[in-house]
């Protein structure tokens, strides 16, 4: 039985984990149609399941002030890490690449959208983005219209639109 929130751990017995949602998408694509296939799945852990309390209230260990603009990324590998949150553009510029990502390729991914948005921050005109995501994202080949939608989109973040 599948159930909503489901992990797919394996497609035919190759694992899975650990690949970003579009790896995982890729992999579905490209099984052919009409042949059998086997996915293992892993049902999450529901809300407070394995929750205990705290032994002790929580210190700050390096003495450094926060600015209120960090969030904590939980890894499925390695350790958990500080980030500094996007800015405000970085988070309107990320939902709009998104959004295209859905039109364009049906699926939404905000690390993806992430990424395509860090490869356009600093670059001056289209040309020089889709070198960049081309040098970053190269295995996914994006069509020539959805770069220069991405560039729009980015650019219209920047300014403020």
């Amino acid at each position: 039985m599948i159930n909503v929130g489901d992990h797919i751990e394996s497609i035919n017995g190759v694992s899975v984990v650990g690949s970003r949602h579009y790896e995982v998408a890729k992999n579905l694509k490209e099984l052919e149609k009409g042949r059998t296939f086997t996915l293992k799945l892993i049902e999450p852990m529901k809300a407070f399941e394995m929750i205990e309390p705290r032994s002790k209230g929580g210190k700050l260990t390096e003495g450094k002030i926060s600015t209120g603009r960090e969030t904590l990324r939980l890894r499925s590998k390695g350790p958990a890490t500080v980030e500094e949150m996007p800015s405000e553009f970085e988070e309107k510029a990320i939902k709009k690449v998104d959004d295209l990502l859905e039109t364009y390729m049906g699926i939404r991914d905000i690390d993806l959208a992430a990424t395509m948005v860090e490869a356009g921050r600093d670059k001056k005109n289209p040309d020089e983005f889709a070198v960049a995501l081309d040098e970053a994202l190269g295995d996914f080949a994006f069509p020539d219209e959805f770069v220069f939608d991405v560039w729009g989109a980015i650019g219209d973040a920047k300014k403020g639109r």
